[in-house]
């Protein structure tokens, strides 16, 4: 993870962020049959409205690697966060950027940010049949899945929730 900054996206950051969200999720097949799901990854700015916007940069560049919206409950953008829960979406790394620590780095740093707000938890919801690279990043952050948080936005698209209790340490 050398040579990547993890800092709150700027607006000059929200072309890149909308661009490479969409084209990880395309790459990833998450926008087959979705119905304007890809406008709604696009609006960078309405989700910094109402949470942060993570990015992790390449630091010797500037180059927007990946991006993440962190959020609390009660907030437009939250779908499985409770009281003192946490919780992060929509986390993208650009598909030419993969494999590099981007996505890693920003989960920690939601991680981080959810610890220094004193909350409890940490929770995320992901598709189900999601990449197994995926899969092991979360379980070996301590994502533990919680079956009475997934949900089903749409017919044939299944989220399964995922949750990392917290200590003050982390």
């Amino acid at each position: 993870m050398s040579g990547l900054l993890v800092r709150r996206a700027e607006p000059a950051d929200f072309p890149a962020v909308a661009r490479l969200t969409v084209a990880a999720y395309e790459a990833d097949g998450q926008l087959k049959g979705e119905n304007g799901y890809a406008v709604v990854l696009a609006d960078v700015a309405g989700r910094a409205e109402t949470g942060e916007v993570l990015v992790a940069v390449d630091e010797p560049t500037g180059t927007v690697l990946g991006a993440v919206t962190f959020v609390l409950p009660g907030t437009p953008y939250a779908e499985l966060a409770g009281p003192g829960e946490a919780e992060f979406r929509m986390l993208a790394v650009d598909p030419a950027a993969q494999g590099r620590g981007a996505g890693e780095a920003l989960a920690r740093a939601c991680v981080a940010r959810a610890v220094e707000l004193g909350c409890t938890a940490v929770v995320i919801c992901v598709r189900a049949g999601m990449a197994a690279s995926a899969r092991r990043l979360y379980d070996r952050l301590g994502f533990v899945r919680l079956p009475e948080k997934d949900w089903s936005p749409l017919p044939g698209v299944d989220l399964l929730g995922l949750r990392r209790a917290l200590t003050a340490e982390g």
